[in-house]
């Protein structure tokens, strides 16, 4: 939930938030782009169509509708009574890719599944053209997103002649990966078993432990981390603070930004970008993109001996945003909040690759997620507040930074936050991930039941949804073997019940 510095996010299996900057909305971006080369299968055996959903699933009387796009892979189903594996998609557009790799494809081809995708309500190329009009978009919501499903479900059922004894298992990951284990929750009798990567299931209106875990993940040794290398972190965003007071002129040449960051407005979307760097590393270790985190930390613990300890820290943070920018495409870094508010207004779809004013609004109205540094432990700028954050639900939508607790906390009674009481949902978090902190990570299951999570210590996140590497650490490979176990143990369970339904 994060803005991209191409003012474009592409984002789906990847979860974005809000306030971090741009910076981490356009690593977000490489991590999809670098999944797209690696598909595996040619995207001929895949099939695109449009379900005619109503916008209001909740209002009888309403019967106004929007196209909603999905995908179909048939190359490994074993008809007709293969199972169907459907890939949800969450705050960002859906691609032939979603049905041609990744760790749940690899599963299918075992399996004889159908492969399913199909794009979230109001982003992609599943909106009406004044759908981001603020008046409409009150029919965006995670519950009318999980009857999207539901519907979904009952139009393949129809055009593949399923049957019950086709099972489904859902899959997602960070948003959609609650959405996968909310519709097993809301909707057991449709799908059969969920898996939920990296899924914050609990709402949260000051996300600031986001911040916490990366700080800490800094630290981790067996990552490349160290206690010296969050110390240098600190002293960086430190110093930054303290140029910029006297001499923001400065800071903008270093930094290679757009604009001088004079008004406190731009100050802090400076700070938030150059934050998004070192968020941007932390969650996605070791995926492919930037670098990984022991490559961060050898940056910002060299010791040149070109400058003065004091500036030592502020330049060894010039010299990571650097290395970020040799990468980028962008002339230099937008730091304008100005422009940023401008875009978030702007009501038009602009060709099905827009995220950024549908998911703030989400944020607004159910989830909260708003990455602060306001806490002690927060390693970046104290600068970053909930209320500069949350003042844009005001600004963009009309709606009170007074009313979102209790958004929040409807959300958690909906959904049973991160104490679900469901069954066969397989939550999957790395515990480099920040978002672990909104997921269900402790067992609950009763004795003799199947576990309900796995936790991969030194991995971030979403990294099991990927297919199998030669470089995957071990933990990894280990859980991808026990994600395939669950799967294959629910296949097995839900043929049984089928062929002998009064044995169990």
């Amino acid at each position: 939930m994060l803005f991209s510095l191409a003012r474009c996010l592409i984002l789906l299996l990847l979860f974005n938030s809000t306030d971090a900057g741009r910076i981490l909305g356009k690593i977000k971006e490489r991590v999809r782009n670098l999944l797209l080369q690696k598909a595996k299968q040619p995207l001929q055996h895949v099939k695109e169509g449009r379900i005619h959903q109503q916008l209001d699933h909740f209002n009888r009387l309403d019967f106004s509708t929007f196209p909603q796009r999905f995908f179909v892979n048939e190359a490994y189903w074993r008809r007709p009574d293969g199972p169907v594996f459907l890939f949800i998609g969450g705050e960002g557009p859906i691609y032939e890719f979603d049905v041609v790799a990744g760790h749940h494809v690899d599963m299918a081809e075992e399996h004889g599944a159908l492969l399913l995708a199909l794009e979230h309500r109001f982003y992609g190329d599943s909106i009406n053209p004044d759908g981001l009009k603020t008046e409409n978009l009150s029919d965006l919501s995670s519950q009318q997103a999980l009857a999207d499903l539901a519907v979904f479900h009952q139009h393949i059922s129809q055009s593949f002649n399923l049957s019950h004894r086709n099972s489904w298992i859902s899959f997602g990951g960070s948003y959609a990966g609650a959405l996968s284990a909310w519709f097993r929750g809301k909707f057991p009798h449709l799908v059969y078993g969920a898996v939920a990567s990296s899924a914050p299931v609990k709402a949260t209106l000051d996300f600031s432990a986001y911040s916490n875990v990366v700080g800490l993940s800094l630290t981790n040794e067996a990552v490349g981390g160290s206690e010296k290398c969050l110390a240098g972190v600190r002293e960086a965003f430190a110093a930054v603070e303290a140029v910029m007071g006297g001499n923001a002129s400065r800071v903008a040449v270093d930094f290679g930004c757009c604009q001088i960051p004079k008004d406190l407005d731009d100050q802090i979307e400076l700070m938030q970008n150059l934050a998004g760097i070192v968020m941007g590393t932390v969650q996605y270790n070791e995926e492919g993109v930037l670098m990984p985190i022991h490559e961060l930390c050898g940056v910002m613990t060299n010791k040149s001996g070109a400058y003065v300890e004091e500036t030592e820290a502020y330049n060894r943070l010039v010299k990571l945003a650097q290395i970020y920018h040799s990468s980028s495409e962008e002339p230099c870094l937008d730091i304008s909040h100005e422009k940023t508010v401008k875009d978030l207004m702007d009501t038009t779809v602009h060709s099905g690759r827009r995220a950024e004013r549908q998911w703030t609004y989400q944020t607004c109205t159910e989830f909260g997620f708003y990455q602060t540094c306001e806490d002690a432990t927060c390693p970046f700028s104290g600068m970053v507040t909930l209320r500069t954050q949350t003042e844009l639900c005001l600004k963009l939508f009309g709606i009170s930074q007074h009313s979102l607790p209790g958004r929040v906390a409807f959300t958690n009674t909906y959904y049973g936050g991160d104490n679900p009481h469901t069954h066969r949902i397989l939550y999957v978090n790395g515990g480099v991930d920040p978002w672990k902190e909104l997921s269900v990570v402790q067992d609950r299951a009763e004795e003799g039941e199947e576990a309900q999570t796995i936790f991969i210590k030194d991995t971030a996140h979403c990294a099991d949804m990927m297919s199998r590497r030669v470089t995957d650490r071990r933990s990894l490979q280990k859980a991808r073997q026990e994600i395939e176990k669950h799967v294959d143990s629910w296949l097995k369970m839900a043929a049984l019940e089928k062929t002998h339904p009064n044995t169990l």
